[in-house]
């Protein structure tokens, strides 16, 4: 009722769901807790934009065919021994249940939900930060989780949020969130932001990655009469950012799409050293990158709690930067 009307009385809450009116005060004290909605005298209404942002619940039934096919395709970038991290959210956590199936892999993620999804996967380490619990995303944030990464060397990181724009790079409406997903970006040789269309053009209140440290960022193809989110793919190419766009059929379980990397030149990446023993990977771009479990050992075996079928399929198209 409160997104279709903007707002709403207790009183009408009350009357349509035909309960007292100090059972809907709680129950819309709960769903303001999740952010959901703000409370005001007598109602509720939405949340205000820069200052709140959706909980879980709300965020997990928005876009969740381009968050899969956006899955699908950052998956296709890991190899088998990678060390990665994976930030909070929805979309990183479609991506770690495909992670699941790359033997030797080790994930350091503040997600309880990447954690969980990755709990059950034999040949997967998985490392936790420290920090306090935050609800609405079931992550770990505070002092606790950025010191916990300090000292760490990833070859990649994979992030997401609630808004990016070529001016500002990507964003969240939470500062604890923001503050954590920035330690994890500083401990990553390459960046890889998971955004989904609705996000592109959205600014949110706090930087978590400006635009310069991107290296990567994995989509879906936005509608053809979304002007504004094609607009900021090809400001976002301009300032050499690889766009790498998942096009219709991800999922379907045939094979996956090639990375066409000359198209875009070399990536961004900042010099930080890899792990210590661990080969450094060529940026992404440049030629196709293994999927899971691929380049690996003979004989290598890969196990997962999820059957996820074949690698599936991926149109992936690399926006050239028109400048550098």
């Amino acid at each position: 009722m409160v997104r279709a009307n903007g707002a709403v009385s207790l009183r009408e809450l009350a009357r349509v769901v035909q309960t007292s009116e100090v059972t809907v005060r709680r129950d819309v004290r709960a769903l303001e807790a999740e952010g959901l909605l703000d409370r005001r005298h007598g109602g509720a209404v939405l949340p205000g934009g820069f200052t709140r942002e959706s909980g879980f619940p709300q965020k997990s039934h928005l876009a969740t065919a381009e968050k899969t096919a956006i899955a699908d395709l950052a998956a296709s970038f890991v190899e088998e021994g990678e060390a990665v991290v994976v930030g909070a959210g929805t979309t990183t956590q479609e991506l770690a249940r495909r992670l699941a199936r790359v033997p030797g892999l080790t994930v350091v993620t503040n997600s309880l939900l990447v954690a969980q999804a990755l709990a059950h996967a034999n040949r997967v380490e998985v490392v936790m930060t420290g920090g306090t619990l935050r609800g609405s995303n079931y992550a770990l944030v505070g002092s606790g989780a950025e010191q916990s990464l300090q000292g760490l060397r990833v070859s990649r990181a994979f992030l997401s949020g609630s808004g990016l724009t070529a001016e500002r790079g990507l964003s969240t409406s939470n500062m604890l969130s923001a503050s954590v997903d920035r330690a994890l970006v500083q401990a990553a040789a390459e960046v890889v932001v998971l955004a989904d269309h609705t996000k592109l053009g959205t600014d949110t209140m706090f930087q978590t990655v400006p635009t310069d440290v991107i290296t990567r960022l994995v989509t879906d193809e936005p509608p053809a009469h979304d002007d504004r989110a094609a607009t900021e793919l090809q400001a976002l190419a301009d300032q050499g950012v690889h766009i790498s766009v998942a096009g219709p059929g991800a999922g379907s379980g045939s094979s996956a799409g090639t990375v066409h990397g000359d198209a875009v030149g070399p990536a961004r990446r900042r010099d930080v050293p890899p792990l210590p023993g661990q080969r450094r990977n060529l940026p992404l771009g440049q030629g196709q990158s293994p999927g899971p479990g691929q380049g690996g050992p003979p004989g290598a075996q890969l196990r997962s709690a999820v059957s996820l079928g074949e690698q599936p399929s991926a149109r992936v198209a690399d926006l050239a930067p028109r400048r550098r």
